[in-house]
């Protein structure tokens, strides 16, 4: 047999010369070993069955979408709302087609700048939304302003402690939402542009690869506007209790959170060899990638989940009965799409970032939008919204806010 196989053995090396030098291997270059077979996320299996959970949780976030486009009775709250559900088919069929082109080593940098841009504004998105829940900037200072911070671990505030709540604690979690929506595509950017100049990789660590410094400003940034997440929810839980604020919370802080933290695992566990990269004849995909291609999968798989909380977490039926047709017919499709459209306009981003950041904030009229809407039930808790007779938006000034107390 030993015979036979080196007669029939390809190329003029000798298994002597072989044995005599220790720095050449014994298995040839062609021959297969554990890494060089095909890994799960290449095989049709991993492709179909991330499909479908994208595709399941698109059907379910577009068709919510649409209701709450078909129902849009208050504009000023389902925009934000439609805005926050977007995050499912952006996060889910972004993550699927950088599956699909799993194999090459640059596109899931591309992918991923998309996902990572859109869910920045997702917490602006959601802190909006609550603002609006409770009638605006002017209406939540009536109620806590003066009111001393209650300190407490849990919710970050012991460094808080014989602190009021003022103008300037709205502004400080307005701004620390906004930076992030600031940082994170430039973030993104310098992603992409690193890799084009190879100086970023995935779970590189090392102090001349750009992914540690990205990382780090990352975690910063998102840490600083998930806490003044924190901060406003620990501020206006009980006037915010009327609207199920604990789904709406938990929802959006895990589809980030977790998306960031599963990255830091895997690059972790990447570090630690636990992850190795792929080499074959016909493809070849570094440790890195390898890593981004699990975490795409597993979001993938998570979204078909976030996707029925949304639903849940963000009903449309809460405006089902307020129908833009006086005749209580359904919205038409035209009607439809100028909703979507003014719903994916970034005016009021751009124009909240400058009043939010402009040296003159603390000396401004607060526009409150007054707009017809259902009344609003959660137990015993009863609220009723003020309307205009004409049916339209009433546009009211305001009392003057002073931002003299700074937080």
């Amino acid at each position: 047999m030993t015979v036979r196989g080196a007669a029939l053995a390809p190329g003029p090396a000798l298994p002597t010369t072989a044995a005599a030098s220790p720095s050449v291997s014994v298995t040839p270059e062609g021959s297969p070993t554990a890494m060089e077979q095909p890994v799960f996320l290449m095989t049709t299996a991993a492709q179909v069955i991330s499909g479908f959970f994208v595709w399941t949780a698109l059907l379910i976030t577009c068709h919510q979408i649409y209701m709450h486009l078909r129902c849009y009775s208050r504009p000023n709250e389902q925009r934000y709302i439609v805005r926050i559900l977007f995050i499912v088919p952006i996060y889910a069929f972004d993550s699927w087609l950088s599956l699909l082109f799993f194999t090459n080593d640059q596109y899931y940098v591309y992918f991923g700048t998309i996902r990572d841009c859109y869910e920045a504004l997702v917490i602006y998105n959601f802190l909006s939304l609550c603002y609006e829940y409770l009638g605006g900037e002017s209406s939540i200072m009536a109620e806590i302003r003066g009111k001393p911070i209650e300190s407490s671990c849990m919710y970050g505030t012991c460094c808080l402690w014989g602190k009021t709540y003022s103008i300037g604690f709205l502004r400080f979690c307005k701004q620390a939402t906004l930076q992030f929506c600031v940082v994170k595509p430039l973030m993104a950017v310098s992603t992409v542009i690193l890799q084009a100049f190879g100086k970023y990789r995935d779970g590189d660590f090392d102090v001349t690869s750009g992914y540690l410094y990205v990382t780090i400003i990352y975690n910063i940034s998102v840490s600083l506007a998930l806490y003044a997440l924190f901060l406003f929810y620990f501020a206006t839980r009980e006037l915010l209790s009327p609207y199920s604020p604990v789904l709406k919370f938990f929802m959006v802080k895990s589809v980030i959170f977790l998306s960031f933290w599963q990255g830091m695992l895997l690059a972790i566990l990447e570090k630690c060899g636990a992850i190795p990269k792929i080499h074959s004849a016909r493809v070849s995909v570094g440790e890195g990638t390898v890593a981004a291609g699990y975490q795409d999968f597993i979001i993938c798989v998570e979204m078909f989940f976030a996707a029925l909380a949304l639903r849940h977490a963000f009903t449309y039926k809460a405006y089902a009965d307020k129908r833009l047709d006086a005749q209580g017919r359904c919205a038409p499709m035209k009607s439809i799409s100028s909703s979507l459209k003014e719903t994916m306009n970034p005016h009021d981003i751009v124009q909240d970032a400058i009043h939010n950041f402009s040296p003159a904030y603390q000396q401004y009229t607060q526009q409150s939008t007054l707009e017809p809407g259902p009344t609003w039930r959660s137990g015993a808790h009863s609220l009723s919204r003020s309307h205009s007779l004409s049916g339209a938006r009433d546009n009211e000034k305001t009392l003057l806010l002073s931002s003299d107390d700074e937080f």
